[in-house]
């Protein structure tokens, strides 16, 4: 992409580039953005704003090469790369190759559909992770198979991605049948679908189920896309949408050892960009939902609100239900998709599944990384 031309004013530069048209770079923030100002090797700005004027005045422009050469009143030379200016176009969001659109699924994915990586491809191959990285964030969800049958095997593929993150269940988890257990996980009984951990002021990002046993009768596992719940909510019933994503609610998890607390709308919505308005994460969980405490007058529509929402979750049209097998991984985005399990009788077999998260800020580092290496 070349600048076709430029018009120089004392506030800002006007180029007009060749296939996108005229953009205007005020002044204070080309003198923000000069290379001057960043270090050269972290990259990072080293310069400090309140020692520029705050109205730069540009007195010249001139191209060399692939340079912009910017002359300031204050004496000050800035050599500023055309790729720089386009890619950063005041306006223009910059791309993000970790910025991948949700396709939203109801019960027309099948387990046959989902996506599907082998364990041995994703540990030897970058384009194979890439490529699965993508369509987890995409689709929310992904099977990944052929693990070894011990007990660190899945988190070897989170570790490819980036840090785990701890939480109060540790750095990984067994979901078991146990007695005195802290969480409805570590039981037989049915778990409705939920997210795990709202209670967390962040809650984790995307969740890795690697599946040792599953001998028992039952415990079928559930999925349904919590962003295509929300958006079908939105369309038939705006205002119970509305108070789902403005109203904060308490969550709570507390045992011996934690109490852990936050209010958040079950519905959280991008506040700005391109995607303003967007959901951008479900936090459901009717276990650890605490006591609700908005005014009286709300509650009333706001019980209806939640219960509709809680009534699409039961809903077999947004339901993907399967078995998961010895040897399969289940990955998926705990911050968009609902996940639960039917009823197992520990009495007819073993059970176990080793767990552990990978935060969204890690999984869209390494997609970015992994981006650069294409290029």
């Amino acid at each position: 992409m070349k600048i076709s031309s430029f018009e120089v004013r004392a506030d800002a530069l006007l180029a007009t580039w060749s296939q996108s048209g005229p953009v205007t770079y005020p002044t204070l923030w080309l003198r923000d953005n000069c290379p001057s100002a960043f270090h050269p090797q972290t990259e990072e700005r080293v310069l400090d704003l309140l020692t520029l004027d705050p109205e730069p005045v540009l007195l010249g422009a001139e191209r060399a090469g692939d340079e912009v050469i910017l002359h300031f009143a204050d004496g000050h030379v800035s050599r500023v790369p055309m790729a720089l200016l386009f890619e950063h176009r005041p306006g223009c969001a910059t791309k993000d190759p970790a910025a991948i659109v949700p396709r939203l699924w109801r019960a027309e994915l099948t387990p046959a559909s989902l996506p599907r990586y082998a364990a041995a491809q994703l540990l030897e191959n970058e384009g194979a992770l890439r490529a699965w990285m993508q369509d987890t964030a995409a689709v929310g969800l992904s099977i990944v198979d052929g693990l070894d049958d011990r007990i660190d095997a899945g988190v070897e593929i989170a570790c490819k991605i980036g840090f785990l993150r701890e939480t109060n269940f540790g750095m990984t988890f067994e979901v078991v049948s146990k007695p005195d257990p802290n969480n409805l996980a570590y039981t037989a009984v049915t778990l409705p679908l939920h997210t795990d951990l709202p209670n967390q002021e962040v809650p984790p990002g995307f969740q890795f189920l690697h599946c040792l046993a599953n001998e028992a009768e039952g415990g079928g596992s559930l999925f349904a896309d919590g962003f295509a719940l929300a958006e079908d909510l939105r369309a038939k019933d705006p205002e119970a949408f509305r108070l789902l994503s403005e109203i904060a609610i308490p969550f709570r998890f507390h045992d011996a050892d934690a109490d852990i607390r936050t209010h958040a709308p079950v519905i959280t919505l991008n506040g700005t960009g391109e995607r303003a308005g967007a959901i951008s994460e479900i936090r459901w969980n009717a276990h650890i939902a605490a006591t609700f405490d908005m005014p009286a007058d709300v509650m009333p529509a706001y019980y209806r609100a939640y219960r509709a929402f809680m009534a699409m979750t039961r809903d077999p049209a947004y339901r993907l239900t399967f078995k998961l097998k010895a040897g399969e991984m289940i990955v998926f985005d705990n911050r968009r998709v609902l996940h639960g399990r039917e009823a197992f009788n520990p009495a007819t077999g073993f059970r176990h599944l080793h767990g552990c998260y990978v935060d969204r800020g890690e999984f869209n580092s390494r997609l970015r990384l992994l981006a650069r290496k294409t290029h």
